[in-house]
């Protein structure tokens, strides 16, 4: 069995005739410290300037396919990949980040301009590339799915698979009238409510929510609704499309459109899955990842 010391006190490596021959490194060489950056480098959690502000991120495993998980409005890493990061990361090298002015990211304070998807599709391309990624795959869930598809319309090359679930590429009225009665934070369920207050403050999370439900009406109001239609015919990658059909804040026909319009696409439905079914379902979900983003392309 492979333990921490037995990788520093081998022969092979410390005990040389010659100690000038240290510094010309062997095929020996090569794999202990290969294994060593493994067993020992596997974790991160840091900051790193991207497009001017310091974004909080976090680095899970050490294999060479690498994913970039993008969470939804609100999200940070822990609160929505924390299953993720742990889970997939025997299989993956899975990074994670809190978008600018989300948990760990503030300084900014979070703010909701027309083009704040592709502002944060933007910092993310540009965290993987300060981190050595040049390609990698992406897992993007609610607000988080929008990202990942302008991410892989705007930057085909860099990307090698998608997963997207609880997201839509456009808002129709009749989910903003579910939206405008969420709209008030004080009549939340307290446990979804502590966590982020504790996080953003009760004001702040009053200002912050009620940002992002204005951004959606102002979506709603032009365009037909649209968000982010114009990207999905650019999306080259394939593409896992999740549903959970009990989920109440994203409709059948999102991902049915999604389907439809994303050329190598495939839609996977769980019947009891709720919008949060990669929580829920962490195991599942998890093994239904890891089987399509390891599934070798067919000629």
């Amino acid at each position: 069995m492979l333990v921490g010391r037995s990788i520093f006190t081998s022969s092979r490596i410390l005990r040389s005739q010659k100690p000038r021959n240290l510094l010309k490194p062997t095929a020996h060489l090569y794999i202990y410290l290969k294994i060593a950056k493994a067993y020992f480098c596997s974790s991160v959690s840091s900051k790193i300037n991207v497009n001017g502000v310091d974004l909080s991120y976090e680095q899970e495993g050490s294999q060479e396919q690498v994913v970039l998980c993008l969470p939804g409005a609100l999200g940070t890493t822990q609160s929505d990949f924390g299953p993720q990061l742990k889970g997939l990361s025997n299989e993956f090298t899975v990074v994670a980040f809190d978008p600018r002015g989300y948990g760990k990211s503030i300084p900014p304070v979070r703010d909701f301009p027309s083009d704040f998807f592709v502002r944060d599709a933007l910092d993310g391309s540009e965290l993987m590339r300060k981190l050595g990624f040049k390609k990698y795959s992406l897992l993007g869930w609610s607000d988080g799915g929008i990202t990942a598809m302008i991410l892989a319309a705007s930057n085909p090359r860099a990307i090698d698979k998608m997963v997207i679930w609880g997201s839509n590429s456009f808002v129709t009225n009749e989910e903003m009238e579910t939206y405008e009665k969420l709209r008030d934070t004080d009549t939340w369920h307290p446990k979804m409510k502590a966590p982020l207050e504790a996080m953003y403050g009760q004001q702040g999370l009053k200002s912050m929510w009620g940002g992002w439900i204005d951004a959606f009406d102002r979506f709603s109001k032009q365009n037909d609704g649209n968000i982010c239609r114009e990207y999905l015919p650019k999306i080259k990658c394939p593409t896992l499309i999740i549903h959970g059909q009990k989920d109440p804040l994203v409709p059948d026909f999102h991902p049915e459109y999604l389907h439809k319009n994303i050329t190598d696409s495939t839609l996977y439905l769980m019947p009891e899955g709720r919008h949060n079914l990669h929580l829920r379902y962490a195991n599942e979900f998890n093994s239904i990842v890891t089987k399509f983003l390891k599934e070798k392309a067919e000629k």
